[in-house]
């Protein structure tokens, strides 16, 4: 009797797609999550005969063995057993309906798939195809397990977010196209974890190690950047960049992950840390791993990780470069969430994964993942990178101002100022979550205060004795919270007298105070610099001094203005400006008052003008303004949204003059479903960015 003959095979991808929550992707390939039943319909030519044997081989990467988990032997068996198993299922007699499982600790990626017929004394084989198996957060046994529906829905299947940008007291919302479903994303995905050093080291024992969500995790954040592995995207934070893309021109991570695929892994330029976290989510959700992207306001870095933060003036708040550590406005990183078999079960849940090139972790320019729960306790001796995502959220900020090589006078001993509002995207909606107690107890607490001493012990930091090149000084831990190096005799505030914007001219008021009885004279060295986000100072904008008396008690405001002659040459891409006031006294401590100002930019109006439903065209209407007293001419409207349109839409726009509003129209034909987000771009020579996004509810076709 002939062994049974297979005309076709049918991979059910309609029906397995489904099931596996991966209908979405973008592919013709199978795409399976591990842990969770399959079905295969083989068509035969002649019938199955009860004496033939079946035996699947299913097998992934370069040097596939069964000691590493790369390849699995298997028989038809009436039942599903534990690891990969297979069995049949009633049928029609020409075909043959099988139930593949694969165990929830598989190797993720691609995988072959043959079948090994045993007839008699005849043994025929024959390959069955290809998948991709996927990390599973809807299967209880996977280490990325999530219980509830609507989170995996927002963490994994989610395709569009929004990331905040600006400063604590202004926050900004900047949305962002994930795309993890777009074409060639997955495949793109894959080949992140191909390029790596671990990989080309050893690839049979990186592609073993894949079953490991904290493994896959910390290679993405080391191939997001491109400083030790030409992997995805270059920083850089200072200059032009006129031989790539600006940072803040990025909409999403979609065009950046097909031009570093296309150009033969190229990386792409230019990035700062949203653009990182940006491509991070796309690339971990597009695995399984469910991830969010996290924004850190003041965030330390703190560069020899002695938890204390150095901030240096001169006598005009000039910034001077006298210490490598540094506080940004913000920082963003990414969450993922997963289990934690190496440290263990308390530190499971949310681990943070930092891809943007900072500080290098056992030799190349990786962070994470290190637990939420051992930030937060202040466990900074577990891997991984612990102790730099502990500073950058609870280290001390100490103010100087220097007079001279002989004299460094201390302003402030801040314990509360780093680490505020640390937030990400609601489940379900667009609104800000903050999560900061995820990462340390309130501050000034009791609790906070032994978590922050436990953590200086562990990194063997002394409080007292011999001191680091850069006078630090000792954390006042009786008093938590925001303390002056000797009593103040006087207080005061800088404040904006209107929310500014960008065109117009900036209005501030110093508010002083003489908080003793004794008549003061005050001499008052005010300086605006345009900064980087990072809060490097690029390009002084002006410089005033005043003289101000104050009887007994007394309060006065000075009001000042910052024209928009004075700044619109200075300023940088990412509209800041910050304010400092040097207040002094012939008598006691000078004071120091910092404002940061994030300029806003004219608001842009997107309009749908009409039911969104797929593959059915709709316009839209986009409204701005010019915000400037002058002409502006080669301006590009962008246009991007996954689900709405499959590449990145550029339309030029003509000539505006000072203040004028220009309305441009364009086509989108939406081919997925769902809530979708559009987004839309203003690019000009003349001023940076304005940006703007809007929510679609797109029908299903009739």
């Amino acid at each position: 009797m002939a062994a049974p003959k297979i005309t076709s095979v049918n991979w059910q991808s309609k029906l397995n797609k489904a099931a596996h929550h991966t209908s979405d992707y973008s592919s013709t390939k199978a795409i399976l999550r591990r842990g969770q039943a399959f079905s295969i319909t083989l068509n035969l030519k002649t019938p199955v005969q009860p004496w033939d044997s079946f035996t699947f081989i299913a097998s992934t990467g370069p040097s596939p063995a069964e000691s590493q988990q790369t390849k699995a032997i298997f028989t038809l068996s009436e039942e599903a057993e534990c690891g990969w198993s297979a069995a049949r299922e009633p049928g029609e007699p020409d075909c043959m309906n099988i139930t593949i499982l694969s165990p929830a600790d598989a190797v993720i990626g691609r995988y072959k798939l043959k079948l090994q017929i045993v007839s008699g004394n005849k043994v025929s084989s024959k390959s069955l195809g290809q998948f991709v198996l996927l990390f599973n957060p809807w299967c209880p046994d996977d280490d990325v397990y999530m219980a509830k529906e609507k989170e995996r829905e927002e963490y994994v299947l989610n395709d569009s977010g929004i990331i905040f940008q600006g400063l604590e007291k202004d926050i900004q919302e900047e949305a962002w196209n994930y795309g993890q479903f777009e074409e060639d994303i997955l495949d793109i995905s894959l080949a992140i974890l191909d390029r790596s050093l671990n990989h080309r080291e050893d690839a049979a024992a990186d592609v073993s190690n894949r079953c490991s969500p904290v493994y896959v995790s910390r290679v993405v954040s080391a191939m997001v950047n491109s400083n030790d592995e030409k992997g995805v995207v270059e920083g850089k934070w200072t200059g032009k960049y006129r031989s790539g893309t600006n940072p803040l021109q990025w909409s999403g991570s979609v065009s950046i992950l097909r031009k570093w695929y296309r150009t033969r892994y190229r990386p792409v330029r230019y990035g700062q840390c949203w653009v990182f976290a940006g491509v991070t989510c796309t690339v971990l959700r597009c695995l399984g791993i469910p991830t969010r992207v996290i924004t850190n306001f003041n965030s330390a870095h703190d560069k020899n990780i002695n938890l204390s933060i150095d901030k240096y003036v001169d006598t005009s708040g000039k910034t001077l470069h006298l210490s490598e550590d540094s506080v940004w406005n913000f920082h963003v990183w990414n969450e993922s969430w997963f289990i934690r078999r190496d440290l263990g079960s308390f530190y499971d849940g949310w681990q943070v994964l930092d891809a943007t090139p900072q500080e290098k972790s056992k030799g190349i320019y990786q962070c994470g993942p290190a637990s939420t729960r051992a930030i937060k306790e202040g466990d900074v001796d577990l891997d991984y990178d612990s102790p730099f995502v502990f500073a950058a959220v609870n280290a001390d900020y100490v103010t100087w101002i220097y007079h001279s090589k002989k004299r460094k006078e201390r302003i402030y001993s801040d314990t509360r100022r780093i680490g505020k509002c640390i937030s990400t995207k609601a489940v379900g909606t667009n609104s800000r979550v903050d999560v900061t107690a995820n990462y340390k107890y309130p501050e000034g607490s009791l609790k906070e205060r032994k978590v922050y001493k436990k953590a200086l012990k562990l990194l063997g930091v002394r409080r007292t004795g011999k001191k680091p090149k850069i006078t630090r000084p000792r954390r006042p831990f009786s008093r938590p919270g925001r303390q002056p190096a000797q009593t103040p005799s006087i207080s005061g505030k800088l404040s904006l007298d209107e929310s500014p914007v960008i065109g117009q001219d900036i209005l501030l008021t110093l508010a002083l105070r003489n908080l003793i009885s004794d008549f003061k004279t005050i001499k008052v060295k005010l300086r605006a610099s345009a900064v980087l986000y990072t809060r490097k100072p690029k390009a002084d904008i002006l410089e005033l001094y005043r003289t101000i008396k104050l009887g007994s008690e007394e309060a006065k405001e000075i009001s000042f203005r910052i024209s928009y002659s004075q700044y619109k040459n200075s300023l940088m891409d990412d509209r800041k400006i910050l304010v400092t006031a040097v207040c002094q006294t012939k008598k006691g401590a000078s004071l120091l008052i910092e404002k940061d100002i994030v300029l806003q930019d004219p608001f842009l109006t997107i309009k749908v003008l009409g039911p969104a439903v797929v593959h059915e065209p709709v316009n839209v209407e986009v409204t701005f303004t010019n915000p400037l007293s002058d002409v502006v001419t080669d301006c590009v409207l962008r246009a991007e949204g996954s689900g709405l349109l499959r590449e990145q839409l550029r339309i030029n726009v003509a000539r505006m003059d000072p203040m004028e509003s220009s309305t441009v129209q364009f086509e989108i034909i939406p081919y997925r479903s769902g809530t979708r987000q559009l987004q839309v771009d203003l690019v000009c020579i003349h001023f940076s960015d304005i940006k703007g996004f809007v929510m679609l509810d797109v029908a299903p076709a009739e």
